[in-house]
């Protein structure tokens, strides 16, 4: 895939900052923006406890549902099996583009979970890993349509991808989790 350049308004941000907080709470409403969704959330996990939380979400509008979490929580065991996507991430697999949740493969996505849970019809779960460890999950996505994901909505996630991971890291290994 040949890299393009950040749009400036992402790469702005990650001239201006350094502290992980204030690129992620930054950058997502960047990345809504040029990539016309309609959320994007950040969720963190520790590897190694498998404690995580969406720690940061950027939304359209108010009627978009906010997926930010206050606490930290012991991810549930069946998430692996009920949730696809979770599983491949967990795997640290190429990030996954959603076209349509509706009517994608059942072995890529559960419908009835990602219904339940998130409300949205499209969406990136790009995988944020290092080490063959899963440290977050970037997660733009726009409901009631279905999206075609294009090269460059592909090549600005790859180069996210590369530059959020080792802020997530640093993110988790400050906060110093022993849950």
């Amino acid at each position: 895939m040949t890299y393009l350049a950040l749009p400036e308004t992402i790469q702005s941000i990650l001239d201006k900052y350094i502290e992980p907080d204030s690129i992620f709470s930054a950058i997502l409403p960047a990345v809504g923006e040029v990539l016309q969704c309609d959320r994007c959330f950040l969720y963190l996990r520790n590897p190694q406890t498998q404690f995580g939380k969406v720690a940061y979400c950027w939304r359209r509008n108010q009627n978009i549902p906010d997926m930010t979490g206050s606490e930290w929580k012991l991810e549930p065991v069946s998430l692996p099996q009920e949730d696809p996507l979770f599983a491949a991430a967990l795997r640290t697999e190429a990030s996954v583009y959603i076209e349509d949740v509706e009517t994608a493969s059942p072995k890529v996505v559960n419908k009835e979970f990602e219904r339940q849970n998130f409300g949205h019809r499209s969406l990136v779960h790009a995988h944020l890993c290092q080490d063959g460890q899963l440290w977050g999950i970037l997660q733009p996505c726009v409901f009631g349509q279905k999206r075609i994901w294009s090269h460059f909505d592909h090549s600005v996630i790859t180069q996210l991808e590369r530059e959020l991971t080792p802020l997530a890291v640093a993110y988790i290994t400050a906060e110093n989790y022993s849950n």
